[in-house]
Order: structure tokens, then C-alpha cells, then sequence
């Protein structure tokens, strides 16, 4: 597929946009969400972080196999009887150990950034300017729908590339149907913190070409792009980069499908919420799913 051919919201909504899909998520999409809580059970869809003691991990933490910590510790206690005690995060936000929402900023084509806004007058070494992660930090509101590829608690094989026809049969596997404006949460059954030489199942262009058609608004998923890459890569280069769609990474879904299968409900309300940090690629975030 040429570049010419690759899906796009460039101008759809103008040419300093910095919501990107979430522009899709409008009162009546937020209101058919609140319809889904029917008795107040919550999901986390975040996986559980350990943080690496900065002491050591100042020591060499990255290598050709693996990414550095995903979060480095400082607790300001030097055994003597505090008044309280605190302590100092080192936050490596696009991490494959952290669940964190992709601003669209966080990946540029062409020397642009969502929606063609040049990379120089949108990022600068002291902050992002345009495209950053402020643009969620009111809170993210709307219909989840799983999308169980690995059923049972199973897992895809590890050099699956995930199409447009298995997301219909995942659709018609739920029993329900999709509204412009709604969040797709798609399990793999991975856990994709591994040696970055290790194959991952990921998604296709034509699964992104899929999200597109739909009307999308968010992305949540314990598998993203595969690996080996893919050229362009279809979620962050296309997805995030040209349709301007926020992805949440690394998302554990384990309990979320466990949920679903025994109510037999693969919709809910979904709630993002990330912190109100100014100027950011992206930010660590908590997705909750209520039924």
C-alpha cells in the first residue's frame, strides 16, 4: 500500500486539531455509554507496574534485547523518623512494562505531526506544544467493546498478524454492533514486555483500515504492532500518527474477557483518566471498564 493509499483525518477536523478521533465522542456517544453501567462492577484494564529502585536502575538498564525500566523509585526515607514519607518517580512512559495512553504528538510522519502541523513548531526540548497528551487530560468517556481474539483464555500464535476479517468474526462472535464514537479493547492473550528480537502478533493495515471505517475513537490492547515491524508500522504510524486515534499500550485484559464471558456482555463503559501533566508524548493511565 502506498502512502497515497494510507487512511487519514488530516483536515477532517482542521488543521491544528489536537483530538483527533476523540471527535467522535460526542454527548450521544457519552450518553449510550452511561447505558451499559447496570450494576457497578469495575474493571482495571492496566497491568501491574513494580518500580526498578533508581539505585538500580542507574546501573545499565537498556540492551539491544530489552527497553529500559518502564518506572525507576526514589523513596526519600534515610532510616531516621520521618514527619511522612514520599518518594521520586522516573517515569519511561512508552513502555512495553506500563500502560500508557500515545498522544498523537509521540509519532511523527514525514516531518509532521497530527493533523500536518511541522514536527519543529510542535515539540521542543522543554515540552510539547501541539499534539500532546493535555489534549485527554478532561477525561475519556465512551463504549468499550471487546474484541476477544484468543477466546477461553487462550492466546494467538506468536507471528499472527491480525485483519479486518478476524475483527469481524470477533464482532459477531460478541453479538453486538458498533456506533461512531466507540473505543475497541482487543485481546491477544500476550503479555508483550519481552526481548524486542522476540516475534509479537500485532495488527494489519487492513485491521487499522477496519478501526477507520468504524469510526473508532480509542484503541486499547494488549497486542499493538507486531514485531518484527512492520513497515509503516499500522497502529502508530497509521492509526496514531495519520487518523490522530490515541492508543492505550500494553493494556492487561485477562479480567476484563473473564468479566465479559460471564455476563455474556462484550460492551461497557469505558473511563480513561490520566493525569492533568501539561506538554507530554503521552501519559501512564488506568482504563477502567464498568458493567
Amino acid at each position: 500500500m502506498s502512502t497515497e493509499d494510507l487512511p487519514t483525518n488530516w483536515g477532517r477536523w482542521g488543521d491544528h486539531d489536537q483530538l483527533g478521533t476523540l471527535n467522535l465522542i460526542d454527548d450521544a456517544a457519552r450518553a449510550r455509554a452511561a447505558l451499559e453501567v447496570r450494576d457497578g462492577v469495575s474493571v482495571s484494564l492496566a497491568r501491574a507496574t513494580r518500580p526498578t529502585a533508581l539505585t538500580a536502575g542507574l546501573s545499565p538498564v537498556a540492551t539491544p534485547a530489552r527497553m529500559p525500566a518502564p518506572v525507576l523509585q526514589m523513596v526519600n526515607f534515610n532510616g531516621f523518623d520521618p514527619h511522612a514519607i514520599t518518594d521520586s518517580l522516573l517515569i519511561n512512559t512508552h513502555n512495553a512494562g506500563l500502560t500508557h495512553l500515545d498522544a498523537v504528538t509521540h509519532q511523527p510522519v514525514d516531518g509532521s505531526v497530527y493533523p500536518g502541523v511541522p514536527l519543529r513548531e510542535a515539540v521542543t526540548p522543554t515540552g510539547v506544544g501541539h499534539g500532546s497528551a493535555d489534549a485527554f487530560t478532561g477525561g475519556i468517556l465512551t463504549r468499550g467493546v471487546l474484541l476477544d481474539l484468543a477466546p477461553d483464555g487462550d492466546s494467538l500464535p506468536q507471528e499472527t498478524l491480525v485483519g479486518a476479517e478476524d475483527l469481524d468474526a470477533a464482532l459477531e462472535r460478541t453479538g453486538t454492533s458498533l456506533h461512531p464514537g466507540d473505543a475497541i479493547v482487543i485481546r491477544g492473550g500476550w503479555d508483550i514486555d519481552q526481548p524486542l528480537d522476540q516475534a509479537v502478533p500485532g495488527l494489519s493495515l487492513d485491521a487499522v483500515g477496519w478501526l477507520h471505517e468504524h469510526d473508532v475513537s480509542v484503541y486499547v490492547g494488549d497486542i499493538g504492532d507486531a514485531r518484527p515491524l512492520l513497515t509503516p508500522m499500522p497502529l502508530h504510524k497509521v492509526a496514531l500518527a495519520r487518523l490522530g486515534m490515541p492508543l492505550v499500550d500494553v493494556a492487561q485484559l485477562d479480567g476484563l474477557a473473564s468479566t465479559c464471558a460471564d455476563r455474556q456482555r462484550w460492551s461497557f463503559l469505558l473511563v480513561l483518566a490520566p493525569p492533568r501533566i501539561l506538554g507530554t508524548t503521552g501519559l501512564p493511565v488506568n482504563p477502567l471498564a464498568v458493567f
